[in-house]
């Protein structure tokens, strides 16, 4: 069996994080696909990437079920956001390795990350932080690591494409122990119109290393 956490960052917003030790044709056996899913699943060839995608779907049923609804699988819309079919609610999905989550909110939008301590974000900083927030991580990998998995639950939660983490997501300063953190998208005037307000963003120092919510 999975070992599973319950997140609850606000409100009626619940996370579900799973530690993957099933095989393939064991999360397989708990899930029904839909031949759209199917499809998604059969353009997957990495081994361990299809057990990420399909514990993904197991954490979300597992949500689902935990707030009294019937999991009848997920679609995704133009932009590759995926929604519950049948069920109310915004949800999002992440994984890495070894490591599946998903969320749900009753009413909001909403994105979720979830990222190990890696010495790359180092490497990404130009084309993910603006000047600003170079200057506020100043080469903390901590910092950079949650610059990313803000910025990336941010992305998730706008849920269009032809946006970039350097132009169009910005993360307010924020300390090193801080749990919440504030978020904007700002888009040039022929762009979809982004959430109005600021977003916020709960961090959590679980699993892999870092889960962030925003909504």
């Amino acid at each position: 069996m999975p070992l599973l956490s319950t997140l609850r960052p606000a409100g009626a917003c619940v996370v579900v994080l799973w530690e993957i030790d099933e095989d393939e044709p064991a999360l397989r056996a708990g899930l029904w696909l839909t031949p759209e899913e199917d499809a998604d699943l059969a353009g997957i060839t990495h081994p361990a990437q299809r057990v990420e995608w399909l514990a993904c779907r197991s954490a979300m049923r597992q949500l689902s079920e935990s707030q009294g609804f019937t999991y009848h699988g997920m679609v995704k819309d133009e932009y590759g956001k995926p929604h519950l079919i049948g069920l109310p609610g915004h949800i999002s999905l992440s994984h890495t390795s070894g490591w599946a989550a998903a969320v749900w909110h009753p009413g909001k939008p909403v994105g979720l990350d979830i990222e190990p301590l890696r010495a790359q974000f180092s490497r990404v900083v130009p084309r993910v932080l603006s000047e600003a927030e170079i200057r506020h991580a100043g080469g903390s990998l901590h910092r950079l690591a949650m610059y990313w998995c803000a910025k990336e639950s941010l992305y998730k939660l706008y849920g269009k494409r032809q946006l970039t983490f350097r132009e169009h997501l910005h993360i307010e300063p924020f300390a090193d122990d801080d749990t919440q953190l504030t978020g904007h998208v700002r888009l040039p005037d022929h762009f979809e119109a982004p959430p109005e307000g600021p977003v916020q963003i709960f961090c959590f120092r679980t699993g892999p290393g870092l889960l962030a919510v925003a909504f």
